[in-house]
């Protein structure tokens, strides 16, 4: 990728996330996302806290998420000592026109994923690079168990799902519940909903990064501002 299409895709996320931080009302209980899009949401957030001195709860899904935003005066909470989450703002690696969605690039799906699930409303906020027609292109990480995890790693590549234990450094990426990540190279998924099942019911696999069902709107950059991808009722 040229210098550019990085300076594009850097202004395409900023303008992203100082929209999101503005769906974000007095009173809200809020779930933070992961990730460099995110970023951009934090520092817009950390700005109206100051400036409108706006009274909000965080919950975080992820420690790096928790410790930026304290750093900016978002005050953070522990996700069991809030009742609700009004609105969760988050990234996506990749979605396709049925908003299936595959996340866990930074390493954070778990804690994605269960603060999904307590939300009432949840937002993706995405560059023009991450909507695909087919799943698959982006590696589906796989979060496992310490314990056996070769077995798992086995068992994955019989499904014949290429999976690479992730690596940071020389050392293997441990995520913030204890785990690694396996990245799982498909290439295609034909069926999100029934691989998702498929993979969790596998001993020592924790979570799959496929998320499914779980976004109720994405925010997507263009070159004239942001599109709004409402999701449809059926």
């Amino acid at each position: 990728m040229n210098r550019a299409d990085l300076d594009r895709r850097k202004a395409e996320k900023k303008r992203l996330g100082e929209y999101a931080a503005n769906l974000v009302k007095d009173g809200m209980t809020v779930g933070l996302g992961t990730g460099s899009t995110v970023a951009f949401l934090l520092e817009k957030l950390g700005e109206r806290v100051q400036n409108e001195h706006l009274q909000i709860k965080a919950v975080s899904t992820s420690e790096a998420t928790a410790l930026a935003a304290r750093n900016l005066n978002i005050p953070v909470f522990d996700i069991n000592d809030v009742s609700t989450v009004d609105l969760t703002i988050d990234g996506v690696d990749e979605f396709d026109p049925s908003f299936n969605g595959i996340k866990g690039g930074g390493g954070a799906l778990l804690y994605e994923k269960i603060v999904a699930f307590v939300s009432d409303f949840t937002v993706w906020i995405a560059d023009s690079s991450k909507a695909v027609k087919q799943l698959g292109a982006f590696p589906l990480p796989v979060e496992v168990t310490p314990f056996g995890y070769q077995h798992t790693m086995k068992a994955l590549r019989k499904m014949g799902f290429s999976p690479e234990c992730r690596m940071s450094g020389n050392k293997k990426f441990v995520t913030d519940g204890g785990h690694y990540i396996l990245d799982c190279h498909m290439e295609k998924i034909i069926d999100p909903k029934a691989l998702s099942v498929r993979l969790n019911a596998l001993p020592g696999v924790v979570e799959n990064g496929l998320f499914i069902d779980v976004v109720d709107e994405i925010l997507i950059a263009t070159d004239q501002g942001v599109d709004i991808l409402k999701k449809k009722k059926l």
